[in-house]
């Protein structure tokens, strides 16, 4: 049996991050499989220090817009193979997916879109989500084990944010957004973080504007959910709170194969 360590994190520009200390903390964290969000750049954009960390391969998937968007994959063990999109091209040019088949189970890192700007991102965010959905039924029908990270952009339920009053009309905690993470984990999803913590308190996110981080006045919107049929594989989830750099800090997930 083999033990994974999996890291996701949206870094929010990974050029940022990484003058504010990245590769010392990856150094110091060594995951098995980091899964980064929002890079805001491409492979050439990037310090060489970083990808060329020892141990690791790297795949990236990057916006057709300049600065914007993208995800990418630090791994020791390198995949079957790796794709940028979960089937669906409407959604390719923005950078949003990883899938990296790693035999014994599928990972799919994902930047799923904010809609706060306007009802047109909305309605982009929803149709993603769904045809995200129909994708994900489609591998659990095939029996595939399936791991999902990254920033989803919506808190599931009221404990998932400190202030779910005041943001209950906001992108990011409407109820069709809600909604959609019930019918998600329905499907057959675990939340694995909840697997281990069931008390308030634990957030992902924090507005950078008004130092909320300071005062612990977040969103929990950053998740790893496997499928059921690796719910016994799952020895820990965590967040690491601790861990500076960008607005959102790293989430974590432990599995034994």
């Amino acid at each position: 049996m083999k033990k994974r360590s999996l890291v996701s994190w949206n870094v929010n520009g990974l050029r940022a991050v990484f003058r504010k200390g990245f590769a010392e903390w990856l150094k110091r964290a060594r995951p098995d499989v980091l899964c980064l969000q929002e890079t805001k750049a491409r492979p050439e954009q990037v310090a060489k220090e970083l990808l060329s960390a020892p141990g690791y391969r790297h795949h990236f998937s990057s916006a057709g817009k300049p600065g914007y968007s993208g995800v990418a994959l630090f791994t020791r063990d390198e995949p079957l193979s790796v794709k940028r999109t979960f089937g669906d091209n409407r959604f390719d040019g923005e950078g949003r997916v990883l899938q990296a088949d790693y035999g014994d189970f599928l990972l799919f890192n994902v930047y799923f879109p904010n809609g706060k700007a306007s009802p047109q991102r909305l309605k982009y965010k929803m149709d993603f989500y769904e045809s995200f959905l129909k994708q994900m039924r489609k591998l659990l029908q095939a029996g595939r084990k399936v791991v999902v990270c990254g920033d989803v952009n919506t808190a599931h339920k009221e404990i998932d944010l400190a202030r779910p009053r005041e943001n209950s009309k906001v992108s990011g905690f409407l109820p069709l957004e809600r909604q959609w993470i019930d019918g998600f984990l329905a499907t057959g999803f675990l939340d694995t973080f909840r697997m281990f913590e069931h008390g308030p308190g634990h957030y992902t996110w924090w507005d950078q504007i008004s130092r909320a981080r300071e005062r612990n006045v977040g969103w929990r919107i950053d998740y790893f959910f496997v499928s059921r049929n690796l719910e016994k594989s799952v020895a820990r989830a965590f967040i690491l709170p601790e861990v500076t750099g960008s607005d959102h800090c790293p989430v974590g997930l432990e599995l034994r194969l």
